[in-house]
C-alpha cells in the first residue's frame, strides 16, 4: 500500500494516458494513480481499464458521465482519496507538461521537509516554461502577479496544477464549498489553505507544453481565473 496517490483528470487523453501511467509507475517511490475520466469520446477510460489488468491495486479509475470541469474532477478525486488511507494526494496533468520525475521532490517537501502543500512552480526561479508562445507566458505570469496582489499570498505560481497536499489540508478545507471549476480552482485551493495558515512551499520545475492531444484552455477558463479572484478575496473578508 502506498501512502501517496496521484490524481490525473482526463478528457480525450488517449494519446498520452498509457505513457503517463507507465512513467509514474517507473518512479523509485511507489505511487498509486487515480484517473478521473469525464466519459472521454476517444475511450481513454477503456485504455485505463486495460492497464488496470497489469497494474492491479495500483491504478484506479473514477468514471464520470460528462465533462464537468477540472476543479470538479479534482474534488471528486480528493473525496475518493480521503476515503482511503492516503496521506499525500497529488494533482498532475496527463499530457507530460508536469514531469513525473518531479513527483519525488514534491513528496519530499511535504513528507520530509515539513510543508503542508508543495507546488511545482514555473515562476519561483525566473520563468521555466518550454514551448509556450510569449502571449501565453505573459498571460499566465501576469495572472499570477495579479493573484498575489489581490490575495496577498506569497505563492508565485498560484495557478499551478502540479501540487502535493498533505491529507490534513484536504480534510480542513470544505471541499463541497469550492466554487470554481477551471484554473481558478487552483487559486481557490491555495487561498483556502493559506487562510488556514498551512505551510505552502514552491519547488522549481520546468513546465513543458503538451506535444500530443488538445489543450483544454479557453477564454472562459481564463476569465474565471482573473475575475474570480476578486470575489474570492472579498468573500474571505467575511468568513474563515
Amino acid at each position: 500500500m502506498s501512502d501517496a496517490i496521484v490524481i490525473i483528470p482526463t478528457y480525450n487523453e488517449i494519446e498520452n494516458i498509457e505513457s503517463i501511467v507507465r512513467a509514474v509507475f517507473s518512479q523509485e517511490k511507489a505511487f498509486h494513480i487515480l484517473i478521473v475520466d469525464d466519459n472521454s469520446p476517444d475511450h481513454t477510460g477503456d485504455k485505463v481499464k486495460e492497464l488496470q489488468l497489469e497494474f492491479k491495486d495500483q491504478l484506479f479509475l473514477l468514471e464520470r458521465k460528462q465533462k464537468s470541469g477540472l476543479g470538479s474532477a479534482y474534488i471528486a478525486g480528493f473525496q475518493w482519496s480521503l476515503e482511503k488511507a492516503y496521506q499525500y494526494v497529488f494533482e498532475m496533468d496527463a499530457d507530460f507538461s508536469h514531469n513525473p520525475d518531479d513527483l519525488q521532490r514534491l513528496y519530499d517537501a511535504c513528507a520530509i521537509d515539513g510543508a503542508d502543500i508543495s507546488v511545482g512552480s514555473r515562476y519561483v526561479k525566473g520563468i521555466t516554461v518550454v514551448n509556450w508562445p510569449m502571449s501565453r507566458i505573459l498571460l499566465s505570469y501576469g495572472a499570477s502577479r495579479y493573484v498575489r496582489l489581490i490575495t496577498r499570498m506569497t505563492v508565485k505560481d498560484s495557478t499551478a496544477g502540479f501540487v502535493c497536499y498533505k491529507r490534513a489540508v484536504l480534510e480542513a478545507i470544505d471541499l463541497n464549498k469550492i466554487k470554481f471549476i477551471g484554473y481558478a480552482f487552483q487559486i481557490e485551493m491555495k487561498f483556502k489553505a493559506h487562510k488556514k495558515n498551512f505551510k505552502i512551499v514552491e519547488i522549481p520545475v520546468i513546465f513543458k507544453d503538451r506535444t500530443k492531444g488538445k489543450s483544454k484552455m479557453s477564454s472562459s477558463i481564463i476569465s474565471e481565473a482573473i475575475f474570480g479572484v476578486i470575489s474570492l478575496k472579498l468573500k474571505s473578508l467575511f468568513s474563515n
